[in-house]
């Protein structure tokens, strides 16, 4: 049996508290949830989940996590269902996120409501832990919009496919919360600071861009999709094959179907070169006093500097300070201790003013318009006002989730592009550097199975971290 949640802080208890003596109680649909907002179909071995509330850009609620988890506990157990992929309907989105208006309307009706939405981010945090250790090769489709509660459904799968029309973004502090869904394990595991600036500015990464950043594992084309998904039904998996045969075979046949990256003049790496440079510099300090400070003397970037303090002063001081918090303590949380904490921070926000002020200043107002804070400056929030997101009440349990199954580090985060660190680790190690860096990115790449991206990230990697010297090429 897989090992239990290991905890770090005494309110949570010493292991994950799982039903020993039943089976824990799946969600199921409630009167009066949306007809046909999920739309389940099968391709021989394929089972496919798509997301159908397009004029919504396909907003997650409760009633749409009511109907897939049960298909997905279905599946988990039946010997037909060979894999599972998750899309939204239409071109624009899979999921531009959760309802928050309905939430933040909800909220105004006092303790009852704000319970209610607490609820609601315990179901869907429920649902993203089953995705995030489903025992099935799962693929989600960020085609599109994916921002949110759509980064949830996406981005702790073994297989996230983006294509030309995605657009990656997590939005929470301009509405007053904090990166849930699990952005408490993967954003601290994207290179450098790379998760820390996203969180913070909420900056957007389109295309082939959540590729390079690590977000995605896969970049193809939104017309190969159809023919993709006939050639993953026809796979035949033996029956004693392990998870990581299934998985192997997977991303062997997504291969096939490579459709090339926009060449590096067309959409050049973003997050790249002197500007992935002072990302890191600037924003790798352990307040957010410090992060400004670091920004107003950042010198070589100083146009990018600006507007991101711009971009910053305008986010709720609580969420900023909440969230760097977050971010530093997820490094060490595992995955379901990620989704349980999440939830207390959650319940929290929901009885804090700035999620109703925020979500109704930027997403409901007409035009949108600069929400009023409270409190209104980074000073006036006290280090007990953030303590008490991160803190259990005496007697309070933990959400309980609906698998055991519980890690670390993502478990198949080499079906991805490689981390910074390995790229670093392999360079260091092969004396064919100190001649050639066209060489040693060959060598890596091989390694790699010839993953599309892997040339290009290496490549960056090694122009902004080595210097070439008299004596070769020496890392910096």
């Amino acid at each position: 049996m897989p090992l239990r949640a290991k905890v770090t802080i005494p309110a949570f208890g010493t292991t994950s508290k799982m039903s020993t003596a039943s089976e824990p109680q799946i969600p199921k649909e409630l009167p009066g949830d949306e007809p046909d907002d999920v739309l389940f179909s099968s391709l021989y071995g394929v089972r496919l989940v798509e997301l159908n509330r397009p004029k919504k850009l396909n907003s997650l609620n409760g009633s749409m996590v009511r109907k897939i988890f049960p298909r997905l506990k279905e599946w988990e157990k039946s010997q037909l269902a060979n894999i599972v992929m998750l899309s939204g309907s239409g071109s624009k989105a899979l999921c531009a996120g959760g309802d928050v208006a309905a939430l933040a309307l909800q909220n105004e009706k006092g303790l009852a409501g704000q319970q209610a939405s607490t609820d609601f981010f315990g179901l869907e945090y429920k649902l993203d832990h089953v995705i995030a250790t489903y025992p099935k090769p799962f693929i989600s489709v960020m085609d599109g919009i994916t921002m949110g509660g759509g980064v949830g459904l996406s981005v702790h799968a073994p297989f996230r496919i983006a294509t030309e029309r995605t657009v990656f973004a997590m939005p929470e502090t301009t509405i007053g919360f904090f990166p849930d869904v699990g952005g408490s394990f993967f954003l601290p595991r994207l290179d450098g600071e790379i998760g820390t600036y996203l969180a913070l500015t909420s900056e957007r990464l389109t295309g082939v861009q959540a590729l390079y950043a690590g977000v995605a594992t896969h970049y193809f084309h939104s017309s190969a999709l159809g023919n993709l998904t006939a050639r993953l039904s026809e796979l035949v998996f033996h029956d004693r094959a392990s998870l990581a045969e299934r998985l192997d075979l997977v991303n062997r046949t997504m291969a096939e179907f490579s459709t090339g990256l926009p060449s590096l003049q067309e959409e050049p790496i973003q997050l790249a070169g002197s500007l992935r440079s002072a990302i890191d510099r600037c924003f790798g300090h352990s307040t957010i006093e410090k992060i400004l400070q670091a920004l107003e003397k950042e010198t070589e970037q100083k146009a990018w500097a600006q507007k991101t303090l711009e971009t910053v002063s305008q986010r709720s001081p609580t969420s900023l300070k909440v969230t760097l918090r977050q971010l530093r303590l997820g490094q060490k949380w595992s995955i379901s201790e990620t989704f349980q904490r999440e939830h207390h921070i959650a319940a929290n926000f929901m009885s804090h003013p700035d999620f109703v002020e925020g979500v109704k200043a930027r997403l409901m107002s007409k035009p949108p318009r600069q929400a009023s804070w409270q409190p209104a400056t980074l000073a006036d929030v006290s280090a007990d006002q953030v303590d008490k997101f991160f803190s259990i009440p005496k007697g309070q349990k933990r959400m309980e989730l609906l698998s055991e199954r519980d890690y670390k580090q993502y478990p198949h985060a080499h079906y991805g592009l490689p981390s910074e660190n390995e790229i670093e680790a392999f360079a260091r190690n092969n004396s064919s550097l100190q001649k050639s860096q066209s060489v040693v990115i060959r060598d890596f790449a091989a390694k790699w199975g010839a993953k599309e991206g892997v040339r290009e990230k290496m490549a960056e990697v090694l122009a902004r971290r080595t210097l070439t010297t008299e004596d070769g090429v020496q890392w910096k």
